[in-house]
């Protein structure tokens, strides 16, 4: 899946916004709390639509069906400032019931329908694998096919010997502080 820089940015954002409401200091999960918390704080949020969309986004987390999953990834793709407004993607995202009565108040701000597009491509960003973990994997095979393939005679290619080097660099600083050595 290809990401504009916009969106690339944003879902880093958006999902550490989530991971923040998700948890309290003893490690309970809080979020559906906070983001009760959150639809009700809506009317002060809004002022943030354009400025912070990820803060005010996770107010309609969960709150998104996708219809038509091929005009999402053409939303993703997009930058800010080429983004349909939501009215061009009503027919290809519905939203839940509980989540109508706040689009409705978005929608009355001039940002809202920006706002709206925003919104549900990060919640269906937050649907999607990662890329980057799919390209790992990927990497992750095609280096399992060249482990059948003739290597160098110690088995490591120079980035593998780079960073085993630095590993036990940072392990023996690590013993050096205090800590036990790891295994």
């Amino acid at each position: 899946m290809s990401l504009s820089p916009f969106f690339h940015h944003l879902r880093s954002a958006y999902q550490a916004e989530l991971d923040d409401l998700a948890s309290d200091s003893e490690g309970t999960n809080v979020l559906p709390k906070k983001l009760a918390e959150r639809r009700k704080e809506l009317s002060f949020l809004m002022s943030m639509l354009e400025l912070s969309p990820e803060m005010v986004a996770v107010v309609f987390h969960q709150g998104f069906r996708f219809k038509r999953t091929s005009v999402m990834e053409d939303l993703v793709r997009q930058e800010s400032e080429d983004l349909p407004e939501w009215e061009a993607l009503s027919d290809s995202v519905d939203l839940m019931p509980w989540a109508q009565n706040l689009a409705q108040q978005v929608l009355q701000q001039p940002a809202g329908p920006w706002f709206m597009s925003v919104a549900a491509a990060l919640e269906y960003l937050l649907t999607k694998p990662d890329a980057r973990f799919a390209h790992a994997e990927e990497s992750d095979d095609d280096e399992d096919d060249r482990d059948d393939i003739e290597r160098d005679p110690e088995g490591m290619d120079e980035d593998e010997r780079q960073s085993r080097v630095s590993e036990e660099e940072g392990a023996a600083w690590m013993v050096e502080q205090g800590f036990d050595h790891k295994d």
